[in-house]
Parts: C-alpha cells; structure tokens; sequence
C-alpha cells in the first residue's frame, strides 16, 4: 500500500504535463520491499512481486545472446525504466537495448523512444498490461521491436515479435511456440533458439 500525500486519477487528464511530473516524483519515492518492480501504467502505480526463476533465466539466455550481436556502444540492460509521458507510462521492462549515451544523465529512466528493442516475460501480475497498455505504450514511443515471451497463452507458451509501429499499434512480424526458432530482424540478425526455455 503507498502511503503519502497521492491523489486519486478519475477521467479524463486534463494536465498531463502536470500529472506527469507527480506521478513520476510519486514513482521516485515509492518505497517496496526488494525485488518488487514498481511502474506507472496508464497513470497509475503499480507495484508487481517478484519474477519466478524461470523469468530470470530467460530474461538471462537472451541478454546473452544479443550481446553477440549488437553495435558498439549500444547496451543491454533489465530493469531500466522507459518514460512515455504521452500515455502516462513509465515501465520497467524486462529487458531494453538502447544507446549507451542515454544513461549518462542522474534521471531513473530514459526516454522509452531511444530503445531499439524492448521485451517483456508475463507472469500472472504482468501479463495483462503486457500484452494491452505496455504494448501501446512502447508503439506510440516508436520502439522499433518488441519481444512478448508469453507463457501464460491458453495454447501453450509464446514468443512474438512486434514492428512497424504505427500510431499505439504495433503489425505482429512473427510468433513461435517455446521449442521453435523466432528471427529478429537488422539491426538484430539474431534467430533466437526457445527450445532452451522452462515451459510453464
């Protein structure tokens, strides 16, 4: 439960620029118990336990299979907040490459739009925003690729790449069951192997 002086958001944001800038001071000064992740979706803070290990490991055979590939100067990294104040959204995905150059100010976070590639890993917390609001929100910041590894799917888990963003909507460019090859594309080049993923 957050404690502190937070007033409730109902309808429509008239201010966003205003809300903006309370909702991510709130964000900054939210206090969670380790492990947890805490993000602003839609305008609202949210806080999410922690990931299970598979999560990690996943999160983790990734990350090291893109740093085979990625330019120089460009960074891997988990946890790194990504703002879109357009939609009132400041997320923690679970893996974001961008620039180097974009981690060199004192801010939390970086502008969600300087990614070249962002993924999430849904759990029972996450899996809701993962697929709808975060979605939107890294489309509308023109995050050229988005990795949606999707355990939780009713035919079994999942792993989806979006592109071309347009407007909040991303064209899917292809999905694979876990035991199967997925591609991503330049400036990636990379044919991810899930046959290595825990199931669900």
């Amino acid at each position: 439960m957050l404690t502190g002086s937070m007033k409730v958001i109902d309808g429509d944001y008239v201010k966003a620029d205003d809300e903006w800038d309370e909702l991510v001071r709130v964000w900054e000064q939210t206090d969670v118990p380790k492990g947890c992740k805490v993000e602003i979706i839609e305008g609202l803070i949210t806080v999410t336990p922690r990931s299970p290990n598979a999560h990690h490991y996943i999160a983790g055979r990734i990350q090291r299979r893109l740093y085979e590939v990625i330019r120089e100067h460009w960074g891997i990294y988990q946890r790194l907040g990504a703002a879109v104040p357009s939609r009132l959204g400041l997320y923690v995905p679970d893996l974001l490459v961008v620039p180097e150059e974009e981690l060199s100010g004192d801010d939390c976070f970086i502008p969600a739009g300087e990614a070249e590639l962002v993924m999430e890993i849904t759990s029972k917390a996450t899996a809701a925003n993962d697929r709808t609001h975060k979605a939107a929100g890294y489309a509308a910041a023109g995050i050229p690729l988005y990795l949606l590894i999707d355990s939780l799917t009713p035919d079994g888990p999942t792993i989806t790449l979006y592109g071309e963003p347009k407007g909040d909507h991303y064209r899917p460019l292809g999905t694979a069951k876990f035991g199967e090859a997925l591609k991503l594309p330049a400036p990636f080049d990379l044919v991810i192997d899930t046959s290595e993923f825990p199931g669900d």
